[in-house]
């Protein structure tokens, strides 16, 4: 397969966003906890390619970040109301979502305030809240980035997303290149402000009131969310968890199988 074409930039209210790949449908995806607020570029862009070429067949993906300097104590649902105001501007249909990791709690807002702009959702790696430990290990890293302690904050956060063998060369990764994944952004502090809104996040009251076709998908040993908790409450959701996989398996080959294959299934029609 050809690489995906690519275009980077910051949509009408400010939402920076990689689109990549002209399929006829359009997959919007809210992207999971960052502290650079700005389109992706270098080896970030070229993962993105990597990671959402399969899906470029059928769709026109465009991974979707929050705007830059936000004000302290802004929501979930706030970041969600701003993704609303995007695609309102943006498409003239309703859209296929995929919420992954901190981006689910937005994705969960999104679908409840407006199902009207939602074809199917996929919540991926993500849950209704943080577990204990995934909220405390959440906690330390904004703390340890508030005192410009990046190499810390990086391997702390790396360290729970993978384990094993690959735990341990990615930590390493994430100790050689904090700077850049963390310190080169213009406002760092974005980050934080991901994190507090997401643990004071509970949305397990309000899980009935997701009308979409609804897939969850993630790891059964995901270090950050009780993941099926969040398929249990939600009316006729597909659950898919892999066996000894943790929050990064949304790395594996058959997680774009399987939202392929839930996104394309013609008896997955919105209610």
């Amino acid at each position: 397969m050809a690489k995906p074409e690519v275009e980077t930039g910051y949509f009408e209210n400010n939402l920076p966003y990689a689109r990549i790949g002209s399929g006829p449908r359009n997959l919007i995806i809210f992207d999971g906890l960052s502290f650079d607020h700005q389109p992706p570029s270098g080896f970030n862009l070229k993962r993105m390619r990597n990671n959402y070429k399969a899906f470029t067949e059928d769709f026109t993906v465009y991974v979707v970040n929050r705007k830059p300097n936000l004000p302290m104590g802004y929501s979930m649902r706030d970041m969600s109301e701003d993704y609303a105001e995007m695609i309102k501007r943006q498409f003239d249909d309703p859209v296929d979502i995929m919420g992954i990791s901190t981006g689910g709690p937005m994705a969960q807002h999104f679908a409840v305030d407006h199902p009207e702009l939602v074809d199917h959702l996929v919540l991926a790696s993500t849950g209704c809240r943080l577990s204990e430990h995934g909220a405390k290990l959440q906690i330390r890293v904004a703390d340890l980035a508030r005192r410009g302690k990046w190499r810390a904050a990086c391997v702390a956060l790396i360290g729970a997303v993978f384990t094993g063998l690959k735990g341990m060369f990615y930590k390493t990764v994430a100790w050689l290149f904090a700077k850049r994944f963390f310190g080169s952004a213009e406002y760092p502090i974005d980050g934080v402000v991901e994190i507090e809104a997401e643990d004071a996040h509970n949305f397990r009251d309000r899980l009935a009131e997701i009308k979409a076709p609804t897939l969850v998908i993630g790891g059964e040993n995901d270090f950050f969310y009780p993941i099926a908790e969040l398929a249990e409450g939600i009316p006729n959701a597909k659950l898919i968890l892999y066996k000894n996989a943790g929050h990064d398996a949304i790395m594996k080959e058959q997680f774009k199988k399987d939202v392929l294959a839930f996104l394309s299934d013609t008896d997955n029609v919105p209610l």
